[in-house]
């Protein structure tokens, strides 16, 4: 009966939808009493799956209406679980959970809820039927799925400032990015005339990659990338972000972006087996840190809560995908470690700006200010989540992220690289730069003076504040107890991502690969026992002494800021702290925190800022010429 617990709790989420479709227009009880029930089951079934797959190694096939491979060829369309798999499906089912259970009171003023849970349903069923299918087509089916529930839920809130726009230009960039993946599943079936993973795995290994193929896998690694929102594919995420409702925007963040990395992960470690390569790593080493620098320095110029929170998503991303990209035991274990912290902080922090909105019913950060002394444990819920992903210790951030500075660290050592020895370097900048925008978020918004218009603001009903919680909860527990994460999620799920052999016999049947000549070690060989840490005080100190040059940096832009362009206020009591800009709520408004650092880097705000326009045809043009280099790039390389 296991054996069926992945297809059912994929079309437990369907069936839901489908049923809230018929009977929750009808009687508000019924309907979120279908969403909870429907989003629940799944958590169930997968967390049934734990044991035997990511405890003892088992991994489960599955084929569709018992369409298996005939004369040792895939027919049928099939799921296959490994801890890879499982690993991603249970970020899904925990984040779809918890959504769904803090929507019932934080979508309450909203009407049309009927429609809401329907998308939200469908939402979740693509992203794990994605995860867990061992089809290339079918992943594309889910793709398109969770694309038109995602672009549906973005638009809900019409009434909302830019929310139709956000969809526009979701719709736009999310569809080329599906018609890249389609047509690299098209040249890839036309190859090798089968869509099953773990046969093309096996046939483009004994066959070697054409033109055609690394044609088709360009454009699946690119496809891929735009539901990832990797730089440069990222802008249309940050007005998603703002303008859904919070909830939607952590399963935004917390599992739809995820989908987008696990099929990365998918392609170029197992299917097509390219990460041996030099040229593999390199590529994806520099989209990961140009992701995360990108998105932090572009977080540090946002006004908005949401929007702020949306570009440090794209950034903590960027960590993911850099740690992957170094094919060594500790930077994938470091990457699907901090893939784990990122659903749980940042899915924290997105649904703390829901409360804020629900409270205040706005997160725009220069009419914010105070809510610590309306809102106590949403404060204290918020400061777990930001030192969490800024990487302070003991919360979980700073585990995973120390992990991936050692791996960069020990790969600069192994192969006397100081590009690696680099991304080292970048990695603890943008953490010292996430800290800084932090300070700035929780300045604007919970401390200082009580903004005008938050009188009247209130805690959230327990029905928000509980999923709240139990993600802080799980944001300390994962940062205390890491030998017990990496021992039973991380690194079981690292060691599948590489196990090519493995997966392949398990769909196609026990040596179906040595029959096609493959060895057992067909993909890269990596020893999966983690090394010694180095001692943190290390990683500490460089810390200390970046954020050091920042404030340094600050105390010399306001030095050289030159004259206030700024009306002087009638009392300037308070010139000292913030230079004459008239005073809002707090003696240093969100805004101006840091006016120092953007004013010595304002020629590349200005850029950033430029090439963030806000019009689709340049997010669109900015998809097709990143997908072109790509193409290029693996032609002349691989």
């Amino acid at each position: 009966m296991i054996q069926h617990f992945p297809i059912l709790s994929i079309m437990s989420l369907f069936l839901g939808s489908f049923l809230i479709v018929i009977f929750g227009g009808k009687n508000r009880f019924i309907r979120n009493s279908l969403a909870v029930l429907f989003s629940a089951i799944p958590l169930v079934l997968i967390c049934c799956l734990i044991k035997p797959i990511l405890i003892d190694g088992e991994i489960f096939s599955y084929w569709m209406g018992d369409w298996e491979p005939v004369s040792g060829f895939a027919i049928g369309i099939g799921l296959e679980v490994d801890a890879l798999s499982l690993f991603f499906a249970l970020l899904v089912v925990l984040t779809i959970f918890l959504a769904a259970v803090f929507s019932l009171k934080y979508m309450s003023r909203d009407d049309a809820l009927d429609k809401y849970y329907t998308l939200f349903l469908m939402l979740g069923g693509g992203v794990l039927g994605l995860v867990l299918s061992g089809d290339l087509f079918n992943m594309y089916i889910m793709v398109e799925i969770l694309t038109f529930a995602s672009v549906a839920l973005t638009a809900f809130r019409n009434w909302g400032k830019g929310s139709l726009e956000a969809a526009f230009k979701y719709l736009v960039v999310g569809s080329i990015g599906s018609a890249f993946i389609l047509t690299g599943v098209i040249l890839i079936y036309a190859q090798v005339h089968t869509l099953s993973l773990a046969q093309i795995s096996a046939l483009l290994a004994t066959e070697g990659l054409t033109p055609a193929t690394i044609f088709g896998f360009a454009l699946l690694f690119a496809g891929y990338a735009t539901k990832a929102y990797i730089v440069p594919f990222h802008p249309v995420a940050a007005d998603a972000y703002m303008t859904a409702p919070s909830s939607i925007s952590m399963v935004f963040s917390g599992m739809v972006n995820k989908a987008g990395i696990y099929g990365m992960i998918r392609l170029v470690y197992m299917v097509f087996q390219a990460m041996s390569q030099s040229a593999m790593q390199y590529i994806i080493v520099i989209l990961g840190c140009l992701t995360m620098f990108i998105g932090v320095t572009m977080a540090l110029s946002q006004h908005d809560f949401k929007r702020l929170l949306a570009f440090h998503s794209i950034s903590q991303i960027g960590y993911v995908l850099t740690a992957v990209g170094l094919a060594t035991a500790l930077g994938i274990s470091g990457g699907l470690y901090h893939a784990l912290n990122h659903t749980l902080f940042k899915g924290l922090l997105f649904l703390c700006a829901g409360a804020v909105f629900y409270s205040v019913g706005s997160t725009d950060l220069d009419k914010l200010g105070g809510l610590a002394k309306k809102m106590p444990q949403t404060t204290i819920i918020f400061l777990i989540g930001a030192f969490s992903i800024s990487g302070l210790p003991p919360f979980n951030g700073f585990m995973s992220k120390w992990m991936i500075y050692q791996a960069a660290y020990e790969k600069a050592a192994l192969e006397g690289s100081f590009f690696y020895a680099l991304v080292t370097i970048v990695g603890l900048l943008v953490s010292v730069l996430t800290l800084a925008s932090f300070i700035k978020v929780t300045q604007s918004v919970f401390f200082g003076q009580l903004a005008p218009g938050c009188e009247k603001a209130k805690e959230v009903p327990f029905s928000m504040r509980w999923p709240m919680w139990l993600m802080a909860i799980l944001c300390v527990l994962t940062g205390l107890f890491p030998g017990f994460v990496n021992r039973y999620l991380v690194v079981p799920a690292s060691a599948a991502a590489i196990d090519t052999t493995g997966y392949i016999d398990a769909m196609m049947g026990a040596g179906y690969g040595q029959q096609l000549g493959l060895s057992p070690e067909t993909a890269l060989s990596l020893e999966y026992e983690l090394t010694g840490y180095w001692d943190p005080i290390a990683w500490l100190v460089l810390f200390v002494v970046l954020l050091a040059g920042l404030m340094i940096s600050l105390g010399l832009g306001k030095a050289s800021r030159g004259p206030v362009r700024r009306p002087v206020p009638a009392d300037p009591k308070y010139d000292t702290f913030f230079g004459g800009e008239a005073s809002q709520h707090s003696h240093v408004g969100g805004s101006d925190l840091f006016w120092g650092l953007k004013h010595n880097l304002r020629h590349y705000f200005r850029f950033m800022h430029s090439m963030h326009s806000g019009v689709v045809n340049d997010y669109a043009l900015w998809t097709v010429a990143g997908t072109a280099v790509i193409i290029l790039f693996m032609i002349l390389f691989l």
